[in-house]
């Protein structure tokens, strides 16, 4: 086993718990995962740390990709725990494998950050979602203020290597728009416990444009 593998399966998902498990983090997923109903798929849903928020009595099926297997473990066993309807699988966000139109919610929570493609899977989870669905997210991005953008800019590049392709300049709010959404924003903030290269939040509600 190379390097770079290794990493990804033993060290990365110890980084991932850290950072994206953390009491601080639960809070901001509490205002919008809670919000999911219906069918709802869940693009990166490994490690399942949204799933403890879903009103369970409002999700009438549950299905979710992530591209690290080892991370879907946790997963399936929390879903398991619901008694859901699941189909959690190992996949890409730039190749949803659900037909159109199968989803009444998308949930998407710190992913766009380290997809490859960030147009291309919000354009597949607009694709995957039925008239009038509703996409939410909260996701980290590009500050709004020049110095911690241009700190984001340096960091970067070393960064994406170490957090699993995280990237700190992708734009979060105006990504969404560009594709074919129109936003009902909840919040956005530089994360109080973070530096702020590494801590501006977006969150809300998205909804197919003309839809």
């Amino acid at each position: 086993m190379g390097f770079g593998k290794w990493y990804d399966e033993t060290i990365l998902p110890m980084v991932v718990s850290l950072g994206c498990g953390s009491e601080d983090v639960d809070e901001l997923r509490r205002q919008v995962v809670p919000l999911a109903k219906g069918a709802v798929f869940e693009l990166g849903c490994g490690g399942g740390f949204n799933q403890r928020h879903y009103d369970a009595s409002a999700v009438s099926s549950f299905s979710g990709i992530d591209p690290n297997g080892s991370l879907l473990d946790a997963a399936r066993q929390r879903a398991q725990e619901k008694r859901w309807e699941a189909d959690i699988r190992e996949g890409k966000g730039e190749n949803i494998p659900f037909g159109d139109g199968s989803f009444d919610t998308v949930v998407c929570t710190y992913t766009l950050c380290s997809v490859d493609d960030p147009s291309r899977v919000l354009s597949e989870m607009r694709r995957v979602l039925k008239p009038g669905g509703r996409l939410l997210f909260l996701e980290h991005g590009k500050a709004p203020d020049p110095g911690p953008a241009k700190w984001q800019r340096r960091i970067e590049p070393v960064w994406k290597h170490l957090a699993g392709n995280c990237h700190l300049t992708r734009e979060v709010g105006g990504s969404i728009r560009a594709a074919g959404f129109e936003i009902e924003p909840i919040g956005q903030t530089y994360f109080e416990k973070a530096p702020k290269w590494a801590g501006w939040m977006e969150w809300g509600v998205a909804r197919r444009a003309g839809a």
